[in-house]
C-alpha cells in the first residue's frame, strides 16, 4: 500500500486508474489543451529564443546593433551566393534571425498582435502555412533581386504576408462596415510601411517586404473565397501551392543566373 493524503492506496489500482484516465478523459483534456495553443505565440517564442542565441554568439554588443555579418551568416542568414551554392535552407532559417533588439521588438509585437487576429480568423493550419510560405516567398524575392554580397535576415517578410492577408480577407468583406473599417486600417499600415521602406531603403530589405505582402494577399484572397467549406478548402490549397511553385521557380531561375555569372567570372580570372 502507498500512503496518500487520505488513507492508503493500492499501487495496482492506482496504475489502472491512471491508464483509464489517460485513455479517456486525460486524452481528451490533452487534445483540448493542444488545440488552445496559439501558433502565433509559439512563433514569437521561437524568434525570441533564437535572438537569445544570437546575443550569446555575438556578445552584449549584439543586443542593440545585432551580430556582425559573419556571425549572421554562421547562424543561417541569407546570402545569394551561398544559397546558389546549395545552401537553400538559408531561405528558411533567415526568417527567424533578427539584427538587433529594435528589429526583434517591432517584428515580435506586430506578429503577436496581428498574428493572433489572423490565426483566429483562418485557423492554425492555414495561418502557419501562410506565415511560412510568405516568409519563403519574401526570401525568394530577396534572393532574386538583392546584390550578391547582401546579407538578409528577419521575420518581416512573413509579417508583411500577414499584412497582405488581413487586407485581402477584409477586401472580400468590404461591403460590411467591419470589413471596410479593417481594410482601411490595414491599408494605412501598409502605406506607412511603404513610406518607411522608401526612407530607409538602404537599411531595410524592401524586396522581401514586397514579396511577403504579395504572397500574403494571394493566400488571403484564397482563404476568403466565397462558397461552401469544401470549395474554400480546395481554393486555399490551390493558393498555397501557387505561391510554393513561384518560390521554387524563382529559386531555380536565380540559382542558374548566379552560377552562370560566377562561372564567367572564374573563367575570366583563369
Amino acid at each position: 500500500m502507498v500512503p496518500a493524503p487520505v488513507g492508503h492506496q493500492c499501487p495496482t489500482c492506482v496504475g489502472e486508474a491512471r491508464r483509464e484516465f489517460a485513455a479517456g478523459p486525460g486524452r481528451r483534456i490533452a487534445i483540448a489543451n493542444a488545440k488552445r495553443v496559439s501558433v502565433t505565440n509559439v512563433l514569437v517564442a521561437i524568434i525570441v529564443a533564437v535572438f537569445v542565441i544570437e546575443v550569446f554568439q555575438s556578445g552584449v554588443g549584439g543586443l542593440i546593433n545585432g551580430p556582425n555579418a559573419g556571425t549572421l551568416i554562421d547562424l543561417g542568414a541569407e546570402n545569394p551566393v551561398l544559397v546558389a551554392s546549395g545552401e537553400t535552407w538559408r531561405m528558411f532559417t533567415a526568417m527567424f534571425l533578427h539584427i538587433g533588439l529594435i528589429h526583434l521588438a517591432v517584428n515580435a509585437y506586430s506578429l503577436y498582435i496581428l498574428g493572433n487576429v489572423l490565426e483566429r480568423e483562418v485557423g492554425r493550419v492555414r495561418f502557419l502555412a501562410l506565415y511560412l510560405l510568405s516568409g519563403l516567398f519574401a526570401s525568394a524575392a530577396s534572393y532574386y533581386f538583392s546584390p550578391l554580397n547582401s546579407v538578409s535576415a528577419g521575420a518581416s517578410g512573413a509579417i508583411f504576408g500577414i499584412f497582405g492577408a488581413v487586407f485581402a480577407i477584409n477586401y472580400r468583406r468590404r461591403h460590411t462596415a467591419q470589413g471596410a473599417m479593417a481594410m482601411r486600417a490595414m491599408a494605412q499600415i501598409i502605406v506607412l510601411n511603404v513610406v518607411i521602406n522608401v526612407v530607409l531603403a538602404s537599411y531595410l530589405d524592401w524586396r522581401a517586404h514586397v514579396g511577403g505582402a504579395i504572397a500574403g494577399m494571394v493566400m488571403g484572397f484564397a482563404f476568403a473565397a466565397p462558397g461552401r467549406e469544401s470549395r474554400q478548402r480546395w481554393i486555399s490549397i490551390a493558393g498555397c501551392l501557387g505561391v510554393a511553385l513561384v518560390i521554387v521557380a524563382t529559386l531555380v531561375v536565380r540559382t542558374d543566373q548566379i552560377r552562370t555569372a560566377m562561372g564567367v567570372v572564374l573563367d575570366t580570372m583563369s
